[in-house]
């Protein structure tokens, strides 16, 4: 009985031990992959959300890089998160972060092009309407793209 009684306690201590062990793991890479993706998904549309509201300034084509940069640095996490996620998660970003890429690398050549001007001011002005249907543009392939993956 004593020995019985022993094993018992061996064994709830054990079991308590490896459970403790378990939850100090903490996430999954698959959880810290999905938690990566949201994170950087939101930053994106905080970025976009920051275009949408430049107004015009000299500052306007520091403001436009700045923004550019961040929102390449999010879809650099983005991508590197990929391997890590589920099967048909990672196929759904891939794809997304594809395409969100390429209408993005076309908006910026845009936009390049239309402050390439030697004078600020001038550039800026007479780029402001193509600059804010970029801006436009790039909102809605945010949300075409990369809006349907669930963070929830």
């Amino acid at each position: 009985m004593l020995r019985a009684r022993a094993r018992l306690v061996t064994l709830l201590a054990l079991s308590a031990i490896s459970a403790s062990a378990l939850l100090a793991c903490g996430e999954s890479s698959q959880e810290k992959a999905k938690a990566q993706v949201c994170s950087a998904r939101a930053d994106l549309s905080k970025q976009i959300a920051t275009l949408e509201g430049l107004k015009l300034s000299t500052n306007l084509p520091t403001e436009i890089k700045n923004s550019f940069e961040a929102i390449s640095a999010d879809l650099k996490k983005i991508k590197d998160a990929q391997p890590n996620l589920d099967s048909t998660r990672k196929a759904q970003v891939e794809s997304a972060t594809s395409t969100f890429e390429t209408q993005l690398a076309t908006i910026v050549s845009s936009v390049t092009s239309q402050l390439g001007s030697t004078n600020p001011v001038t550039a800026i002005t007479s780029a402001e309407p193509a600059l804010k249907s970029a801006v436009k543009e790039l909102a809605a392939d945010f949300k075409t793209a990369l809006g349907p993956i669930s963070c929830s």
